[in-house]
């Protein structure tokens, strides 16, 4: 499947009617998710025949682009209810098999690696400092090829730093800066639209 294709299913996905502010819930723009699937596969083969784990997967953008990739076998976790029933949806309606799981990823209590690849948009820590390494740890610990996650630009040292040091991380590679487009979703949002540097990082275990 070519990128721009990829793209163009992506974007007819249904994304949060009434997102939660709490949860940080922002959708994984179409330009985004198919850049951060689409480099995992050509460049690093981590996707087609893997078994890819999409964590904090809100609608299932991340996910619902693996499985267009060939992964295996994809399992969607949230712990928003609303949120799988749209994910849910949008992978009907394309006719891919994607279990979803109801959890907080903090407490998945999971033991040793039981996916290949892990792929996320976290939380980035703007209303709960730190949740976006709580989702980082965690991913290290179950994957046991790499995982993909996007961070904010500004938290670049800091991340390379936890992931190596804390984490356990053989190496921690920035792949490219994206703008990530960030909609007017909330009634404390002044501005129609605003763009956040975010960094696609590639940890390998």
């Amino acid at each position: 499947m070519k990128l721009k294709q990829l793209e163009g299913l992506l974007g007819n996905l249904d994304q949060f009617s009434d997102p939660k502010v709490e949860l940080e819930q922002y959708p994984t723009g179409p330009h985004i998710a198919s850049r951060l699937l689409y480099m995992a596969e050509s460049m690093f083969g981590d996707v087609s025949g893997k078994v890819v784990a999409d964590f904090g997967c809100g609608c299932g953008t991340l996910g619902i682009a693996s499985s267009l990739l060939g992964a295996e076998y994809v399992i969607g976790f949230d712990i928003d209810s609303h949120s799988l029933e749209i994910a849910s949806i949008n992978a009907a309606e394309l006719e891919l098999d994607i279990d979803l799981i109801l959890c907080d990823i903090k407490s998945l209590g999971l033991k040793g690696k039981f996916v290949d690849t892990v792929v996320m948009n976290p939380p980035f820590g703007t209303r709960r400092k730190g949740v976006d390494m709580e989702f980082l740890s965690v991913a290290l610990k179950v994957a046991s090829r790499a995982v993909y996650s996007l961070h904010k630009t500004t938290t670049r040292e800091h991340v390379r730093r936890a992931a190596l040091r804390d984490y356990n991380a053989k190496s921690a590679e920035v792949l490219c800066e994206l703008r990530f487009d960030v909609p007017q979703l909330y009634k404390f949002h002044k501005k129609k639209e605003v763009d956040i540097a975010v960094d696609l990082w590639r940890f390998v275990p």
